[in-house]
């Protein structure tokens, strides 16, 4: 049995060629060659990721290192009530020399995603990332400023502490979800991360 992709010059009818000139004028925004998308092959999980592997997740060895400050939604004046307690958390923890501040935000407009990732310690600004991109979701959007952020902050030196502040938590969530998904790429490569933050030193932690 032939296991290769089907050829995209084989016949499909929703290929771009095979729009009459009519079409092509009632088609708003950027065509893309479904034949190409179908066909190319996108690393998006990895179900047998050591990553996953019973006995080898994070959760099992590291479950008292990270932590989610979660907000409920149903409580009134919440938008109030989120401003102040991050102005608190940012007054506490600025100018700790060993905590490491990310601020993420991610946005999607005209079909071109922007994911930024800004990195402050000690009172002072470190590293600003900003990244453009087409054709995500705006959960993958989310997940990669994250992912940037994680990986600069654990790369500094003598942080011990990473907090995490976003507006994306439930994308946060998701990279410690071991069900199969298509932002398990993301959430491999944060985990890999995180491992070698925790095993550098027993009181390194992360906070969402």
């Amino acid at each position: 049995m032939d296991d290769k992709p089907p050829c995209p010059n084989s016949t499909n009818s929703f290929n771009i060629g095979s729009l009459t000139n009519h079409q092509r004028s009632l088609t708003k925004g950027h065509l893309i060659d479904s034949s190409i998308k179908s066909n190319g092959i996108i690393p998006s999980f990895s179900p047998l990721d050591p990553e996953f592997s019973p006995g080898h997740r994070i959760i099992n060895h590291f479950s008292n290192r990270f932590s989610f400050n979660l907000v409920n939604r149903k409580e009134k004046e919440i938008h109030k009530i989120c401003a102040q307690e991050l102005d608190e958390m940012v007054l506490n923890n600025s100018s700790i020399p060993n905590t490491a501040l990310v601020i993420t935000n991610a946005s999607i407009k005209n079909n071109i995603a922007t994911s930024i990732s800004h990195i402050h310690s000690a009172n002072r600004s470190l590293i600003k990332t900003v990244h453009h991109t087409s054709f995500v979701t705006s959960s993958e959007t989310e997940l990669f400023a994250i992912r940037c952020g994680i990986n600069q902050a654990c790369s500094l030196d003598n942080v011990s502490k990473i907090i995490i502040v976003t507006d994306s938590i439930h994308a946060a969530r998701k990279i410690f979800n071991n069900d199969s998904s298509p932002f398990q790429i993301h959430a491999v490569a944060i985990l890999k991360e995180l491992q070698k933050f925790f095993i550098t030193n027993d009181a390194n932690s992360i906070e969402f």
